[in-house]
């Protein structure tokens, strides 16, 4: 078995909470919670879960913009978490990040093509400006856009155009991972397939792996070679993703499944509504997260931590009655 481009092991992100005249830390929140998983050279793996569960904490620790608490991160087998100085430098070069907002992830005081040049500039992948502004002409029409369009600034685009600038500056010191973090979700649903179409044609023709955060399950269906599903810091479930959406093993994972609308108004699905809230992640529940709202929790499942473990090909689930 090849080895996997990117490899993440019980990695763990806590926040401290500060109180108190002489502000000491008083509470932490278990924001991600021993997550481990791992993506293949070209593949995108999806990472789903609702608002809070820790998915862009998650893409984040990986990248390093946020330290984290514990765990490892291995990009192509090398220690993200040890890495320092000109090593890890070097190493935002491979790994990108594409974030929700285009409105709020461009400098409004920089033309486009300044943007996208920055990274040509701090990385010395172009020698003069002549050359710099072929490179950026060339990924802006990578991206959909026209070259003149380098000298214009960030508010004259639409949504969608700036998701592509986005992308286009991403994709400027050649990358073989990128993180999207919830790209299509502040755009409109037309847009959306548009980006999703790019990304899939800009992974064939550059040999690109994703990890590809969201929350729209049907958006993932379409894009994800797998599937892993997060709970409250925790991934409950890792599938190929036509067996995952076909035959969800996790009760977490079959609730989300029934919630996402189908557009045959023939065709019934019995939707399964969960009881209860989401807990606090300041004070998650003991044994496995999703007991408290589990149609089919068991004492042990209020006792022990369930591992992720194999039932099949590729499929793993971490659940007490249905590993």
């Amino acid at each position: 078995m090849n080895e996997p481009l990117l490899r993440v092991k019980d990695l763990k992100k806590y926040f401290g909470l500060k109180g108190g005249i002489l502000a000491r830390e008083v509470e932490r929140v278990h924001a991600v919670d021993g997550v481990s998983f791992d993506i293949a050279p070209g593949e995108t793996l999806g990472l789903v879960g609702e608002s809070g569960c820790g998915k862009s904490t998650t893409g984040r620790c990986v990248l390093r913009l946020i330290e984290p608490t514990s765990g490892e991160v291995a990009f192509e087998g090398k220690d993200v978490i040890a890495m320092q100085g000109e090593d890890l430098r070097n190493l935002r070069r491979d790994m990108q990040i594409v974030f929700q907002d285009p409105f709020a992830s461009l400098n409004p005081r920089m033309t486009v093509g300044a943007i996208i040049g920055e990274a040509l500039i701090i990385h010395k992948l172009a020698n003069n400006k002549s050359e710099i502004e072929d490179r950026v002409a060339a990924l802006l029409q990578k991206v959909g856009l026209k070259s003149e369009q380098m000298r214009r600034y960030p508010h004259e685009f639409s949504g969608g155009q700036r998701q592509r600038i986005v992308i286009a500056r991403a994709l400027a010191v050649e990358p073989k991972l990128i993180v999207c973090d919830e790209p299509v979700s502040a755009l409109d649903v037309s847009i959306q397939a548009q980006v999703i179409n790019l990304l899939e044609d800009l992974q064939q023709e550059l040999n690109l792996t994703f990890l590809f955060i969201a929350h729209d399950l049907s958006v993932v269906e379409h894009i994800s070679d797998r599937v892993a599903v997060m709970y409250l810091g925790r991934i409950v479930e890792i599938a190929p993703s036509r067996d995952l959406y076909v035959n969800p093993l996790h009760p977490y994972t079959e609730a989300l499944l029934s919630a996402v609308p189908i557009p045959d108004p023939t065709v019934k699905r019995k939707r399964i509504m969960l009881q209860g809230d989401v807990p606090n992640p300041i004070n998650p529940p003991s044994g496995c997260h999703f007991h408290t709202r589990c149609p089919i929790k068991q004492d042990v499942c209020m006792r022990e931590v369930p591992k992720l473990k194999p039932t099949k090909d590729g499929h793993f689930v971490a659940c007490h009655l249905r590993g």
